[in-house]
């Protein structure tokens, strides 16, 4: 790092753009030191404004310096629109992101919202500026400035003409068809975007017009500010209309970022009326070292813009999972039935399964096969109304995550304990139903194959690689946690695709769009738009599933690491089908009851590991926080030591 009196010696007002940016950064560096504490950065710039107060020769410099500075780079950007995508567009600003993550700044520019974060590039900035003090920052004016009220005037300029710029940008934005036509007109006047201009305008003339009055003034920004107001309120019903109508990412982004030049106007607008120049434009400073630190973050950007998708994801799975809970014994042997139906469909995946592998396809194109039998399964399970029991954690998750949101008494903590019990048991008895049948199931079936072909469902020696895929002393529980993140992913993909057909009103195409009527008829294309509306979501999670569970092995596998899955029903289907090849004497062989060791803890690392990141997700989309969780786990076990039969089989 340099010292003092060699950065003063390189201060050159005629050095070129580039070498008197560098000199600044250079500055900046000293003064940050190592950026282990705030004193010392403020003892640094003292020791720096009195040296150069003892030196003429070297204010004069400076002062030119600072002259050429205010001259040539542009302050607008960086008060106006640093921190803004350059395109409202949130796939421009994560390209944006990127670029800034991978590419190098250069100092040779004539945009301060280039060169700021060259020269403040840490959070650490913020903090040692935010500790000046007002005399310390009139001492620095009077260093930089020759002509203080040349300076002052300039300072109002460029926070007009931010002004200008936000204010463009907003009523682009704002009377856009996309969000204008989603405005609610009874919640604010979606007219005011038109306005904002010629309240600038106004504005301007009263700031500059020297026989104005201060009253004048203010009365203009007062009426900015109402108008604002009234955009604001717009801009908020188109929310309403999202919550309604589904969610887009792209759409979120653009509200975001209207509702946030709204507050940089209302910012740029206080630091107009401000007594303190000074102070104002060093509290700015700051705002854009934090702006530019936030501005860095990817995960952040995708985190903010996806909240809403994310909570509407959660909210339509919770409707589903309400579905998926019992309550009573009625419902309890509804479930138990139709897990046992599910399980003989399994059965017949199965023997696709093992069908596909046969033929000796590629390992893409065996992939691809086994996910379109998987997928065909899974849709059929849905249409006969039959229940697969990994299906339900993820849907039931976000329905548990709402109702933490309403316990503030002993008797809600009770009553939400009643739902855990009621929600273990359901999917014990799905389990159960699942694994119960598919074993006849596929017994049944390999003895239907051997009646007509002569040989079982697999050979001998394909059974003893089932078993042992299968065996506890193998990844099985490894492959099994993983399925159960490829079971969450498959309902986040259920809820998008929801979203995005009621976001695009296909529904409403399908029932009224002429073509499709005069295709299917009028009540045809009435009962096709109902039922994909009703059964949309769980297409996309069937298929999804189906081909995630046929695909990844393969092109995981094309990488040198193969992921595998291993799905509770599926497994068991597998297993029932290699003892069945091998007959009785598998029962004398150590390795079949290691994998028969292993199907209950598939079953159980599939369903918490998918309840687990569905909870986890539905807790931040509903906002839930400050959950008394200590008291949640002593009465959910204090249940289970008096109750234990009710988280099994009703009461």
């Amino acid at each position: 790092m340099r010292d003092l009196r060699t950065l003063l010696n390189a201060l050159d007002p005629n050095a070129g753009l580039a070498q008197r940016h560098i000199w600044l950064i250079s500055v900046f560096e000293w003064i940050r030191g190592d950026e282990s504490s705030v004193p010392a950065c403020i003892s640094r710039l003292q020791t720096f404004i009195t040296t150069v107060q003892a030196q003429p020769e070297v204010e004069a410099r400076l002062k030119a310096w600072w002259h050429k500075l205010l001259e040539e780079v542009d302050v607008t950007t960086l008060l106006g629109d640093f921190g803004f995508a350059p395109r409202t567009a949130f796939m421009s600003e994560l390209a944006e992101r990127l670029r800034r993550k991978m590419l190098p700044g250069t100092p040779e520019t004539n945009d301060a919202s280039e060169l700021f974060p060259l020269v403040a590039p840490t959070r650490f900035d913020a903090q040692w500026m935010g500790a000046l003090e007002e005399a310390q920052i009139n001492q620095l004016v009077t260093l930089l400035s020759s002509e203080p009220e040349a300076d002052a005037l300039h300072w109002q300029h460029s926070l007009m003409d931010a002004l200008t710029y936000c204010t463009a940008q907003i009523r682009a934005t704002g009377f856009s068809p996309e969000l204008r036509l989603r405005m609610d007109k009874a919640a604010g006047d979606v007219r005011s975007f038109h306005a904002l201009p010629s309240d600038v305008e106004e504005l301007r003339s009263a700031l500059f017009n020297k026989q104005g009055d201060e009253e004048t003034l203010r009365a203009m920004i007062q009426q900015y500010r109402d108008r604002l107001d009234a955009c604001r309120l717009a801009v908020n019903s188109v929310y309403a209309h999202l919550e309604e109508n589904g969610i887009s990412i792209g759409m979120v982004f653009r509200l975001r970022q209207l509702r946030a030049r709204i507050m940089r106007v209302r910012e740029l607008l206080d630091a107009l009326l401000s007594p303190t120049p000074a102070m104002t434009a060093v509290r700015l400073l700051i705002r854009r070292v934090i702006i530019g630190q936030e501005s860095k973050s990817i995960g952040a950007l995708i985190s903010a813009n996806s909240t809403l998708l994310s909570a509407k994801m959660a909210e339509r799975s919770a409707e589903t999972g309400e579905h998926y809970i019992t309550r009573d014994r009625a419902e309890y042997k509804e479930m138990l039935g139709k897990a046992m139906g599910g399980g003989a469909v399994t059965a017949l995946t199965t023997l696709l399964k093992f069908m596909v592998v046969a033929i000796g396809l590629s390992a893409f194109w065996s992939g691809f096969w086994a996910g379109v039998a998987y997928s065909a399964s899974f849709i059929m399970i849905q249409l006969l109304h039959l229940t697969l029991a990994t299906k339900q954690p993820a849907m039931t998750a976000p329905a548990m995550a709402a109702k933490l949101k309403d316990i503030n008494s002993a008797e809600a903590v009770s009553e939400f304990v009643d739902e855990v019990t009621h929600l273990v048991r359901s999917q014990v008895a799905a389990v159960f139903g699942n694994v119960f049948m598919v074993i006849p199931a596929v017994l049944l079936v390999n003895v239907i194959v051997q009646l007509l072909i002569g040989r079982p469902m697999i050979s001998h020696k394909e059974a003893e690689h089932v078993l042992h895929t299968l065996t506890l002393l193998g990844p099985t529980l490894f492959w099994a946690a993983f399925t159960g993140m490829i079971l969450f992913a498959a309902s986040m993909i259920a809820g998008w695709a929801e979203n995005w057909f009621v976001l695009h009103h296909l529904d409403s195409a399908i029932r009224h769009n002429p073509r499709f009527t005069a295709v299917l008829g009028a009540e045809r294309a009435a009962r096709w738009s109902a039922f994909t509306r009703e059964n949309i979501s769980g297409f996309a999670s069937n298929i999804s599933l189906g081909f995630m569970l046929g695909l990844i092995p393969p092109f995981t596998g094309f990488f040198g690491f193969e992921l595998e899955a291993r799905h509770v029903t599926l497994s068991t289907g597998q297993l029932a089908a290699a003892a069945s090849s091998i007959g009785l004497e598998v029962l004398k062989m150590p390795i079949f009851w290691g994998s028969v060791a292993a199907i209950p803890l598939i079953g159980a690392l599939n369903l918490g590991v998918s309840f687990y990141c569905a909870f986890r997700l539905a807790l931040q989309a509903h906002n839930v926080s400050g959950v008394d969780r200590a008291r949640i786990r002593a009465e959910i076990w204090q249940r289970w030591r008096s109750h234990p039969r009710s988280f099994f089989v009703p009461e």
